[in-house]
């Protein structure tokens, strides 16, 4: 699992948004299918070479998403339940938000940015 994460020292997005963004990315398009046993924070974080706090903002962040669920001991898993239009579209808004952080964009404005657009579609 480890080996499909790679985490960017020079980027400008924050390292728990590229663990968040990376693991979307393979639930998204199915490469951790339904069920799937994420590796326990502590763990992933001594692999990756973050602080376990910065793993777990990452998890928590998939977990409000809907995209895994925390099974106390049992661990963190990829949940079920998720459309493909839902899917494609936290595809779209992990790829906006990278955008505004490239583009220094702080995260109130490029909300208030999408909060604009879905006020004009109404």
């Amino acid at each position: 699992m480890t080996t499909r994460i790679r985490i960017d020292a020079t980027s400008a997005v924050p390292p728990y948004e590229q663990v968040r963004g990376q693991l979307a990315r393979m639930i998204g398009d199915g490469r951790l299918p339904v069920g799937t046993r994420l590796p326990a924070v502590r763990q992933l974080a001594t692999d990756l070479g973050l602080a376990v706090n910065t793993v777990a903002r990452a998890y928590r962040e998939l977990e409000g998403a809907g995209l895994v669920e925390t099974r106390g001991r049992h661990g963190t898993v990829v949940a079920p339940g998720r459309d493909d239009a839902t899917d494609r579209l936290h595809r779209a808004a992990t790829e906006y938000a990278a955008e505004a952080l490239r583009l220094g964009v702080p995260p109130d404005r490029a909300l208030a940015l999408v909060r604009a657009a879905l006020d004009a579609t109404r």
